[in-house]
């Protein structure tokens, strides 16, 4: 899989389990402060999923079993059956922050089966804590693999675009497309990024260069807008991508604006990648058409932080993600293997 010695963790942690408590790196104030918060009640790990302070799939994941778990220290029960009807509560709260994501999820499912693995109260809080941990460790190891797996695939020289986010502020570890791309670098191929600044919350013009640049990584911004005219410029070798829920035959929620760059990257013959962990593949979805697509908040799209960019009162639409059928993916890069083309077959064999 390539030079594993030359693979390390960021040296930032976007997301730890420390005294009992969550502590996250604030990305909405990226990259002008560095704030860590540090969270002992779920339901604000619930707000911190909800207003993106804790945002990419993996890490949502890692971030709604640790909230599970500190709700469950609270819950005041003696009883098995009143303690999991107070957790099921719970586990909605924080199941209702982010629709589209597939890891938080695998995250919750998790969780609850957990739950089976304490004979009374204080036991099934304890394995709770430690499923949540090991779901941590677990996404961060399949990053670790994931960015191995991929970084194969990228040549020496090559100029790479990618969209959003996908480093570990958004996958803990070590990344999905950013692992990638970072891993390649760090093996020695001279690899150049473009990366989409990604409206409209600007998280590849706020975060994606944060942390390319900490990686040593040379980057170069673009406006979502320029992707085409760079591709057709012969000036993008391939195109890589995290994803937010892979359906059984290899459709891809991502976010909105990756199915314009899928699109554009055929049409001017250069690779598509989507990189993700398999907790990102949900086989009880036949096809792409079947993913939920979080809408959200008209005024980020008027607004940006305090600043107003459109006339008051502007009807503005706000779907958080889209999703690239798989006959516009080249491969998708999991931490079990590389799929290429028959998806259905492939995501069977890597589950």
């Amino acid at each position: 899989m390539g030079k594993e010695t030359e693979l390390k963790k960021a040296d930032y942690q976007p997301i730890e389990w420390l005294d009992g408590k969550v502590r996250i790196l604030d990305q909405t104030l990226l990259p002008r402060e560095e704030v860590y918060l540090d969270l002992d009640d779920y339901r604000d790990v619930a707000s911190a999923i909800r207003e993106l302070k804790v945002r990419g799939a993996p890490i949502i994941g890692i971030a709604g079993a640790y909230g599970v778990a500190l709700g469950a220290r609270k819950i005041n029960a003696d009883n098995t059956d009143d303690f999991l009807k107070n957790l099921e509560n719970i586990i909605d709260t924080i199941g209702a922050t982010r629709p589209t994501a597939r890891n938080l999820f695998f995250a919750l499912e998790r969780m609850k089966q957990a739950t089976v693995k304490g004979k009374n109260v204080p036991d099934i809080k304890k394995s709770l804590v430690e499923e949540a941990v090991q779901i941590h460790r677990e996404e961060t190891d399949a990053t670790h693999h994931l960015s191995l797996f991929g970084a194969e695939l990228l040549k020496d020289g090559w100029t790479v675009l990618t969209h959003c986010n996908t480093g570990p502020l958004a996958a803990s570890g070590y990344g999905t497309a950013l692992g990638v791309i970072i891993t390649a670098y760090r093996q020695g191929r001279k690899i150049k990024v473009l990366a989409d600044e990604t409206r409209p919350l600007l998280q590849g013009a706020r975060l994606t260069t944060w942390e390319l640049e900490k990686a040593g990584v040379p980057v170069t911004l673009i406006t979502d807008s320029m992707a085409g005219y760079f591709m057709a410029k012969g000036g993008v070798d391939c195109v890589i991508t995290g994803a937010d829920r892979i359906a059984a035959n290899g459709d891809t929620a991502n976010k909105i604006g990756t199915y314009t760059l899928a699109v554009l990257a055929k049409e001017n013959k250069i690779p598509f990648y989507i990189a993700a962990p398999v907790s990102t593949i949900d086989i009880s979805l036949k096809t792409g058409e079947q993913i939920h697509i979080e809408e959200r908040k008209a005024e980020e799209v008027t607004r940006f932080q305090s600043v107003t960019t459109a006339p008051e009162g502007t009807l503005a639409a706000n779907p958080a993600f889209d999703v690239t059928p798989h006959q516009y993916i080249t491969a998708i890069i999991t931490d079990k293997g590389i799929i290429k083309e028959s998806y259905l077959e492939g995501i069977k064999r890597v589950l």
